[in-house]
């Protein structure tokens, strides 16, 4: 399906300043970044726009929620030398600022084809805001001439760095923006079939839109998760529901059994597509992690079918098996974006920019 927005591809670059908006929210502990899969994910954009000619690529995120005060155990500096390191033989620099003569300062000393990444958004309070003001500093202090969002993960969010700047110099989308909404897209209006959708997770306030919005769609829906153990019901054929739980020692139900992961299992099998949002146990303990493991071990193994994982803890648990090699076709960097877009909701970030 065609992306309905403009990338990369459609303006030019060569010998501009060019601000992209990526997300580099990514877990750090003592400074030391625990999971990079967002840094690597904005690669390709950035690589792209230095073949092309930029003449300097500002870099701007958020990381945490400092709620608009300085945490310096939430500075991005971590990521950019994550990102230094991801790029050897590409200058990537850091500035301790997002506005003002400091971030000239680095900007004008920045070489063609250098990499600047700013400090966190969220330092500032204007940021959530969507304030005019601060994005017409931010491009005053960066020169930025045209604006890439590339961060698919906040384009759920009308701030400064998603809608505001967008507003104000030409804005395309990155390709990893590109990519995760046409899949995304393409998985709700023209997937292969059979199409199966697993929704697992905690919040069945989150999942029912989700599960609306599939119902007409999909093949099968599987439920599982803390939803299933709660008590989801439904009465439509197409929805199978896990109904036999492994326990603690308090009695909670803290993932489906393995019979149920195998009747989810028997469905990715006969699957062209398959759509997983919302982990099926509470994986951060190995003992209820195994229906999760079995059914991601299924989906990564298919061969003639395309897989779309999305939400926070899927995408988590799915990266920490990255040695095991398995396949798939999108694991979405955006946990809130990727549902509120299958919900079928308007997302800011993505609107504000260039139609085709």
């Amino acid at each position: 399906m065609d992306f309905r927005k403009k990338t990369v591809r459609d303006i030019e670059v060569a010998g501009k300043t060019v601000l992209v908006r990526v997300d580099y929210n990514v877990p750090v502990k003592d400074g030391v970044i625990k999971e990079d899969m967002r840094i690597s994910a904005s690669i390709p954009t950035l690589e792209y726009l230095i073949e092309q000619g930029a003449a300097k690529i500002i870099l701007i995120s958020h990381l945490g929620r400092p709620d608009g005060k300085v945490v310096p155990e939430m500075s991005l500096a971590p990521t950019a030398e994550r990102l230094a390191e991801l790029m050897p033989g590409k200058t990537v620099r850091f500035v301790k600022e997002t506005v003002g003569d400091e971030v000239k300062n680095a900007v004008s000393e920045l070489p063609q084809g250098g990499i600047l990444v700013l400090e966190n958004l969220r330092f500032s309070p204007q940021e959530e805001e969507n304030s005019d003001s601060f994005a017409d500093e931010i491009i005053a202090a960066t020169g930025a001439e045209i604006f890439v969002q590339d961060g698919f993960a906040v384009i759920h969010r009308a701030h400064t760095s998603t809608e505001a700047i967008a507003k104000k110099i030409p804005a395309v989308a990155g390709f990893l923006v590109e990519k995760e909404v046409s899949s995304l897209e393409n998985a709700m209006k023209n997937p292969a079939r059979p199409l199966l959708v697993i929704i697992g997770g905690a919040k069945v306030e989150d999942k029912q839109p989700l599960i609306d919005k599939f119902l007409p769609i999909a093949d099968r829906i599987a439920v599982g998760g803390k939803i299933a153990a709660d008590g989801y019901r439904s009465y439509d054929e197409k929805i199978y529901v896990a109904d036999e739980f492994e326990t603690d020692e308090q009695g909670a139900k803290l993932d489906i059994s393995l019979r149920c992961a195998e009747d989810i299992i028997a469905m990715v099998n006969q699957a062209r597509t398959v759509v997983w949002n919302g982990t099926l146990g509470m994986v951060e303990d190995e003992r209820f992690a195994k229906a999760s493991l079995a059914v991601a071990r299924a989906i990564g193994s298919q061969e003639n079918c395309f897989s779309i994982v999305g939400g926070g803890d899927t995408t988590g648990f799915v990266e920490s098996l990255k040695e095991e090699n398995l396949k798939f076709g999108l694991v979405s960097t955006g946990g809130g974006a990727s549902l509120e877009l299958l919900s079928g909701k308007t997302l800011p970030g993505l609107e504000v920019l260039q139609d085709r």
